[in-house]
């Protein structure tokens, strides 16, 4: 089946089908109302896989999809056109442009945590860099991947636009085609997969993976607000998001308040039984709950080095509910540390000031985000320098995730590439350089063999003035 598909994307996008912004723009246009004649459709269908709030889903989810179409479409004629470049004085008379074309057919696997997000986001930037597109939503979802894939059958243009639905075996079967391009959200270990895959076929890949991205607070800032926006940050769809603030580092004079403020927020946004709130998500599956539920602090264990837990700690297996959780004193060893932790799982561990926690970030594998909660000018200015992460925000979580006018991407083993706007568009693009020359004057003839005395000179004087 895949086989199939792939062939049929490909003759789709050799006749050139996708290549006219006329249809680049009604393929927008039909996502668009897709998405706004499905609204509740896709809210339930995110509900019935996550648990999400229907808030989660439209903030989250639907808005950006909708806000990265709107502002693609607008500008993409732009993007699209020729771009002149000034050439060489050597050459001239001559002119020089460069052109954004599509780079044929792309592969964009999407993960389970944010599935209209992660799968409908990069197709837009895909399709309005003019390519044919096959999107592999994740197994791990399957009523929003089943009505996915239903709605796009109905909306858009399926000889260049495709679904494949499936777990692993489906998903290996799509890498073994030679597609132009792989768009991977995930973790690292499929990552790895997918790009030596690729190697294979000399296809470029974006990877968007994750890791531990840091949070770090000291003294100079309000504890009430920054409570309030790591909680916001860490506890949207209970910890799944790929820049969640994974842990947080504080400075002596504020961890054990911040660590009570972070649990007093909790109970702001979602009351004292988070179970019972209708504002906050349950864990994909059991298999990551198990995972989740092997991180938390042993009852009654004092010395145990996850630390001890200031809020929640609470677990449902049958309802995939983890409370959101809050660890204070956590060991660097601890298991809870020695992974991604996506779930609603918070350590705070102490450091003595901006430069501990700097070393303690860089000794690990570089984070898709790191923030800092500073009012010191030179603490920022350090940590903009010295850490390497994807991204850093100033007291926001999350806000860079948003944003369709800044890149987003990771570094290191928290992937490559990146996309949203501008940069979306460029990563599914080929930039072609054009040169053009006139034949009369053929000033060329200064520099054509035979290399006799004068040629030499010229050359030499040439030489010269480079």
């Amino acid at each position: 089946m895949t086989h199939e598909v792939f062939n049929r994307l490909r003759d789709a996008y050799a006749t050139g089908v996708t290549k006219p912004l006329a249809w680049r723009r009604g393929q927008l246009n039909a996502l668009r109302r897709m998405i706004t004649e499905n609204k509740q459709a896709i809210i339930d269908a995110v509900a019935a896989d996550l648990g999400k709030p229907a808030s989660e889903t439209l903030l989250m989810e639907i808005d950006l999809v909708l806000s990265e179409t709107n502002f693609v479409r607008r500008r993409m004629r732009w993007w699209s056109a020729r771009h002149p470049k000034p050439m060489h004085w050597l050459l001239q008379p001559a002119v020089g442009w460069t052109i954004n074309e599509p780079k044929g057919v792309v592969l964009i696997i999407s993960p389970w945590n944010y599935p209209v997000l992660l799968s409908l986001e990069p197709m837009v930037d895909a399709i309005a860099a003019g390519n044919a597109v096959c999107l592999k939503p994740s197994e791990l979802s399957p009523h929003i991947s089943h009505l996915t894939a239903e709605l796009i059958e109905r909306y858009m243009d399926t000889s260049a636009i495709a679904v494949v639905e499936g777990g692993p075996e489906e998903t290996t079967d799509l890498l073994a085609e030679p597609f132009d391009h792989i768009f991977y959200t995930g973790g690292g270990r499929v990552g790895r997969i997918v790009m030596k895959a690729a190697s294979e076929h000399l296809t470029p890949v974006t990877l968007e993976l994750g890791g531990k991205s840091p949070c770090f607070v000291d003294g100079t800032v309000g504890l009430a607000a920054t409570a309030r926006r790591i909680a916001w940050g860490k506890f949207t769809n209970a910890g799944q998001t790929c820049v969640a603030p994974d842990y947080v580092l504080a400075t002596p004079d504020v961890a054990q308040v911040l660590a009570e403020r972070i649990a007093l927020a909790v109970t702001e946004f979602y009351g004292e039984d988070p179970q019972a709130s209708h504002s906050f998500a349950r864990i994909i599956n059991e298999r990551h709950f198990d995972r989740l539920s092997r991180l938390l602090p042993q009852e009654g264990d004092a010395d145990d080095p996850a630390g001890q837990i200031v809020c929640g700690g609470q677990t449902d297996r049958a309802d995939r509910y983890i409370a959101p959780t809050v660890l204070f004193g956590t060991s660097p060893d601890a298991p809870v540390m020695g992974e991604e932790i996506f779930g609603p799982i918070l350590p705070v561990i102490v450091v003595q000031d901006a430069r501990e926690a700097i070393e303690f970030i860089n000794a690990r594998s570089r984070p898709l985000a790191a923030y800092v909660f500073s009012r010191n000018l030179k603490t920022r200015g350090v940590f903009e320098r010295d850490v390497n992460a994807g991204a850093i925000g100033y007291s926001l979580p999350l806000g860079h995730l948003i944003s369709s006018r800044l890149p987003f991407g990771g570094t290191g083993e928290s992937g490559m590439g990146a996309y949203h706007g501008k940069e979306g568009f460029r990563v599914f693009s080929h930039k072609k350089t054009v040169i053009s020359k006139p034949l009369f004057p053929d000033t060329l003839q200064f520099i054509y063999p035979p290399f006799n005395d004068l040629r030499q000179k010229l050359i030499a004087i040439i030489g010269k003035l480079v």
